[in-house]
């Protein structure tokens, strides 16, 4: 097969037709204990990196937004009450496990006005041209088989002024941290998953999708090539979660 027909899933070279479906079994698997996981994993501190990315949105009442890879709608969530009443946001996601329990997270919470729930390609979005205010995807694109064509989708379906923010696990710098990280990612997260969800494969799969994500710089550089300008990114808990903002002028 050539070469430019395959893609990474984790470790492993796949046909890039293939990569989707493989990555929706991994979430079919984990949706129900996915919450529970991230707690886990991160010790709580998932929800400080999505606070800060929420503040970088910039987001104002009557605002329009697009979260891709939504899961189970920690970002969604928090949209819903800056955008208010006259606002929207569009809650998404590739899979229908994980958009279910987001959409069951939003009704016992009570967020049921601003939010729509769509099965959603980031690929292939499907809106028109500048569309919304914000495009966000919180730790979804390092998932995609196509990451520039996804991230030339954003652009295309975002307003004149709006900005995309990309977070997602990222390369932290310094030696001990990296030692440090790889040794968790790789000996006691799988084992957390095998305990929890009893599925140690998708978050061995996770550790090795996380190491064969683009490098901070190289996101920034996809990010200007997609056509989005005014690019940077900040370093969450050493680098190990970075949020990209880039804006359509």
């Amino acid at each position: 097969m050539a070469e430019q027909d395959t893609t990474h899933f984790g470790y492993q070279q796949v046909p890039a037709a293939e990569k989707a479906r493989r990555v929706r079994a991994v979430f079919d698997s984990v949706a129900s204990r996915y919450d529970l996981m991230n707690d886990l994993m991160s010790l709580g501190i998932h929800r400080l990196w999505k606070r800060f990315a929420v503040e970088l949105a910039g987001l104002r009442p009557g605002h329009a937004v697009l979260d891709l890879a939504s899961g189970t709608g920690d970002l969604a969530a928090r949209f819903a009450g800056l955008v208010g009443p006259q606002g929207r946001v569009v809650m998404s996601d590739i899979n229908g496990a994980m958009l279910e329990q987001g959409r069951r997270r939003m009704a016992d919470q009570g967020l049921i006005g601003n939010i729509e729930y769509l099965l959603i390609d980031a690929e292939r979005i499907p809106f028109d041209d500048h569309s919304f205010d914000c495009v966000t995807i919180g730790f979804g694109l390092r998932n995609v088989t196509h990451k520039e064509k996804a991230l030339q989708e954003m652009h295309r379906v975002l307003k004149p002024g709006g900005r995309v923010l990309v977070l997602e696990f990222s390369h932290p710098g310094g030696r001990p941290l990296k030692a440090a990280y790889d040794l968790y990612s790789f000996q006691v997260l799988p084992r957390i998953g095998r305990l929890v969800t009893q599925d140690e494969a998708s978050y061995r799969y996770l550790a090795e999708s996380i190491r064969m994500h683009p490098d901070q710089e190289t996101l920034k550089m996809m990010m200007k090539t997609a056509g989005l300008e005014r690019c940077d990114y900040h370093d969450l808990s050493g680098g190990i979660v970075a949020v990209h903002r880039g804006f359509k002028l």
